[in-house]
């Protein structure tokens, strides 16, 4: 049966009540599932209403002035970024996509200002990733390790080199991605196409 056909129409048409988790889907194939979701653009069909006040019109195929269509769009930026970070933390704080995030790479060195081989390589290491195009901050603040690692986890840098007297005696670095639980000694002098590799993944 069919309103209008079949039928007269409804004269009140109503919600009897909202969905709930478990409800049949309208197309018969499933279950519904209550997610949550963010509202990071919109676009809004506006018709003619400000066409015809604006007088802002085209020629039709018949050659006769007729208003336009009109519509507009939006993106919020702020809220992709909350969007980004709802899906992307864990209890240290952000995990930023690389797309997003402040910076790629953050160096921390260990003892920068009582070491000269960590200053020496850690300014190379600077300089070099600067030169192969990764988007680099360096942590000169000479924090114990722990302050340090923690305020970058809770930023969410992706990406961590850390540049100690013990590691650099072995002839490494300590890399650390964001997700990751441990630390992997890396060359230092493979670190600029390590940290690379990463990047393109």
């Amino acid at each position: 049966a069919n309103w209008g056909r079949d039928m007269a129409e409804a004269a009140i048409v109503a919600d009897l009540r909202n969905v709930v988790e478990g409800d049949a889907s309208p197309d018969g194939k499933g279950v519904l599932a209550i997610e949550r979701g963010i509202e990071v653009g919109h676009v809004f069909q506006l018709g003619t209403a400000y066409s015809e006040s604006m007088k802002a019109t085209f020629l039709d195929e018949n050659g006769k002035p007729a208003p336009l269509q009109m519509g507009c769009y939006g993106i919020g930026i702020t809220r992709i970024l909350g969007a980004a970070i709802e899906q992307n933390y864990d209890d240290k704080g952000i995990i930023w996509p690389t797309s997003l995030a402040p910076f790629e790479l953050v160096l921390c060195p260990m003892g920068m200002d009582r070491s000269e081989m960590v200053k020496e390589a850690t300014d190379k290491l600077y300089a070099d990733a600067q030169a192969a195009g990764i988007d680099v901050i360096l942590d000169d603040r000479g924090l114990r390790p722990g302050g340090m690692f923690a305020d970058w986890e809770l930023i969410g840098v992706p990406h961590r080199v850390v540049i100690g007297e013990r590691g650099l005696k072995e002839g490494n670095l300590e890399y650390q991605g964001r997700r990751d639980t441990e630390a992997t000694a890396v060359p230092v002098a493979d670190i600029v196409a390590f940290i690379q590799g990463k990047l393109a993944q």
